[in-house]
């Protein structure tokens, strides 16, 4: 059998269940640290329940994926997950899932195994969203979720550090209610409100312009010259001014 007959033979089976994110719909790729519980915590014993090293490994990655060859508008993380919202006219790779998924996994666990000199492995899932307040709707989750995780996590770790076992710790806030959480670390010493806001609402990464000195180059003369770089916010807004925040982020389908 001739090269071209088995090449055209045995790619239907690698193709036969392509499928592509269609025109129009919006792209957000949800990215997860594999096992990062017990890479952080085990094996490298980052500070609990945060800790800016970690906090900075994760916003250079969303950096480096910004930047890796996808068209990315907004970037978002909290604790080891990554969200990243797409150009809606990006059409790299013809839009296919399995190669969206494929590198920006790959990409985000290659960077991240540099900046922590281990191996550390991410997946990735493609969210398809058909309108932009959905869009908006996703970011609002995720945030939500991040002040959520924050709170628990530290009434949490308050315990595990006075001794008590994973178990024992995780029971005692099995039915509290978040005004309780709030009063119970406010009796240890901790004003959940005063916290760092990049610890109860993640991280955001977007593109500003800034202007520098350039010299036009058919005149000589000093100009100014506009260019787009990343912004790192560890002060996102919160709730309804979230949404109108990541509102301006994305674009109307038109």
């Amino acid at each position: 059998m001739k090269f071209n007959e088995l090449d055209k033979k045995m790619r239907v089976y690698e193709t036969a269940h392509d499928h592509s994110v269609l025109p129009g719909i919006y792209i957000i790729a949800r990215i997860d640290g594999r096992c990062f519980t017990t890479l952080t915590k085990d094996k490298h014993s980052f500070e609990a329940p945060y800790d800016p090293k970690f906090r900075d490994m994760m916003v250079e990655t969303v950096k480096h994926l910004m930047q890796c060859g996808f068209k990315v508008l907004y970037g978002y993380t909290q604790s080891d997950e990554i969200s990243l919202l797409l150009d809606l006219n990006e059409n790299t790779f013809e839009r296919k899932e399995r190669k969206l998924n494929s590198i920006l996994a790959g990409e985000a666990s290659a960077k991240f195994s540099l900046l922590l000199g281990d191996i550390g492995a991410f997946d990735c899932r493609i969210c398809q969203l058909p309108h932009r307040q959905l869009v908006i709707d996703y970011f609002r989750w995720r945030n939500e979720d991040a002040h959520r995780n924050a709170l628990n996590a530290h009434c949490y770790w308050s315990l595990r550090k006075e001794g008590l076992s994973p178990e024992e710790s995780a029971a005692t806030f099995t039915k509290m209610s978040v005004v309780h959480k709030n009063e119970f670390l406010f009796q240890k010493g901790i004003n959940f409100n005063d916290l760092p806001n990049w610890q109860k609402r993640g991280v955001g990464i977007y593109w500003e312009s800034y202007e520098k000195d350039a010299l036009n180059p058919i005149t000589g003369e000093a100009v100014k010259a506009s260019r787009n770089r990343l912004k790192v916010d560890l002060k996102l807004p919160m709730k309804n001014q979230y949404s109108h925040f990541v509102g301006g982020l994305v674009p109307e389908i038109i």
